[in-house]
């Protein structure tokens, strides 16, 4: 059963998604991902001010090392469009955009032991999905027993999501209302084809 630790006071969202049926990027969804990138250019998302809070508080600037939300919404606001990897990482973003919330997302079969958020030990880094190096010494991470395999700006190329996964951990690195559990709950159903238990919010 899938359960995440953490000693460092703050509240984080748990998910566990499982029977999932992960494919390559579906076209229906371009409907969702139109109207939530037309709501980010129109300011009709949610604040990002927690998420700076929250690097803040551990020493981060995150004028530097931008949470992923505010990085997807600078990306929208640019006049790109959301990066699309595959229906369940598409739902990611999506959400991450429209609340403005970190999320992070890792395959339960890559994962060796319990998932932990914790700060990253000196020196601490792993291999990123489009980065080489991702140095987490310091900074918020979440960790299983090989080490560091995400953090709120990214996850690890080690854990990642592909059309193989079949559970997953969805991390949502600032407590979750209600209204973004239900956002979850139907889109992850309706495009990802998998269910959802909350492990903690």
């Amino acid at each position: 059963m899938l359960s995440v630790e953490t000693d460092l006071g703050i509240e984080v969202a748990v998910l566990h998604l499982h029977e999932l049926e992960v494919t390559e990027p579906r076209s229906d969804f371009d409907v969702e991902i139109a109207a939530a990138e037309a709501a980010a250019r129109a300011g009709q998302v949610g604040d990002v001010g927690p998420a700076r809070a929250l690097y803040r508080r551990f020493g981060v600037d995150p004028t530097k090392h931008r949470p992923s939300n505010e990085a997807l919404l600078r990306r929208v606001r640019r006049g790109e469009t959301l990066p699309r990897v595959n229906s369940l990482v598409d739902v990611g973003n999506l959400v991450s955009l429209r609340l403005q919330v970190p999320v992070g997302l890792y395959d339960l079969a890559s994962v060796q032991g319990e998932l932990t958020v914790r700060l990253g030990r000196p020196g601490e880094s792993y291999a990123g999905i489009r980065k080489e190096t991702v140095n987490v010494a310091g900074r918020l991470c979440v960790a299983d027993d090989l080490g560091a395999c995400g953090n709120p700006s990214g996850d690890s190329a080690r854990t990642m999501i592909t059309t193989s996964t079949e559970q997953a951990a969805w991390i949502s690195f600032l407590p979750m209302a209600e209204r973004g559990l239900r956002l979850i709950y139907e889109l992850v159903a309706r495009y990802g084809r998998g269910l959802v238990r909350v492990v903690s919010q």
